[in-house]
């Protein structure tokens, strides 16, 4: 948690000096849910999601080089530099993706290709409380449901769909309940024991054959929308949050008063990760961005090399797998 919340300090310093541009969705404040998901889940478990992704690009084990190079969309960067923010990926991490909710039908899709060939492994779909009222969100939930399909649907509620509050767009804000028959429960985002707990839970639901599953985590994002916008909440209710509900304060208090680590322990943590964080930012700066005849390769995996016309009528480019 505390490597995703420096990285994310770091990615709001470049994005001011304009290293980073674009369109840039931050996930401070919602550490939890990513670390706690993917505490009980398997590697080879897949994993999809919208446009807040920078977090689960930690957990699933992109390197922090990866990372940030390719938010600064540079060529070393984990998609080479022609995702950004918005459209990282790793293995058995799937985006990132720009459409509100469209990856919804997509997560159904992997834990469909999952039962098909009879593997226990499961998908894990996110979405935000915006997302939720999406009508293919609910369109998918009727499918895993009438397939049985393992997948655990998870809503990160950050109480704001943008900049609208949640009460104002959702007639039912008891959005676990959203799934008809899909058994749903919720859950405290910022307790990163809490969200480990109930996935675990909502794992063995979907690896011994029960179906879909869907997680309602309560959370919290310090800033708005996406870093051009300001927080959703106040100043002072992002302040008293910070203070009451932080996820990373309530672990390290808890690991303290339980005797599990040390205060110099956390801190030489703390140092080393900065560390790391900031050599993968002075890498990042050094790496050159992609070049233009790399524009159009990787558009098919596994394909001979082919022309793309259309792009002007001076340049010829060819497309690499």
């Amino acid at each position: 948690m505390q490597t995703i919340r420096i990285l994310e300090q770091k990615t709001t310093e470049l994005f001011e000096q304009k290293v980073i541009r674009g369109a840039c969705h931050m996930y401070d404040g919602q550490e939890a849910c990513a670390v706690g998901v993917e505490a009980s889940i398997q590697p080879s478990d897949h994993l999809i999601t919208g446009y807040r992704t920078h977090g689960f690009m930690v957990t699933r084990g992109a390197s922090l080089k990866e990372i940030v190079s390719e938010l600064a969309g540079r060529r070393d960067g984990v998609c080479k530099g022609k995702g950004g923010s918005m459209h990282l990926q790793t293995k058995n991490l799937y985006g990132g993706f720009g459409i509100v909710g469209s990856q919804v039908p997509l997560g159904c899709g992997l834990a469909f290709a999952c039962k098909y060939r009879n593997t226990d492994k499961l998908c894990v779909c996110l979405y935000g409380d915006g997302a939720s009222n999406q009508g293919q969100v609910h369109e998918s939930f009727n499918m895993a449901s009438l397939w049985n399909l393992p997948v655990i649907f998870v809503c990160e509620n950050n109480l704001y769909g943008k900049g609208t509050h949640v009460g104002r767009a959702s007639a039912n804000t008891d959005l676990y309940k959203r799934g008809d028959n899909i058994p749903g429960m919720r859950v405290d985002g910022m307790d990163v024991l809490c969200v480990k707990e109930a996935s675990r839970f909502a794992v063995n639901h979907c690896r011994s054959g029960k179906g879909p599953i869907i997680l309602e985590l309560m959370t919290c994002c310090y800033r708005g929308h996406m870093l051009t916008q300001t927080s959703h909440e106040t100043p002072k209710e992002v302040q008293d949050i910070r203070k009451s509900r932080d996820a990373i304060k309530l672990l390290k208090n808890h690991m303290l008063s339980s005797e599990l680590t040390s205060v110099e322990e956390l801190q030489e943590m703390n140092d080393q990760i900065v560390r790391d964080v900031e050599e993968a930012a002075e890498f990042s700066l050094s790496s050159p961005e992609p070049p233009l005849e790399d524009l159009c390769s990787h558009i098919f995996c596994n394909n001979s090399p082919f022309s793309v016309r259309g792009v002007n009528p001076w340049t010829h480019l060819v497309s690499l797998s």
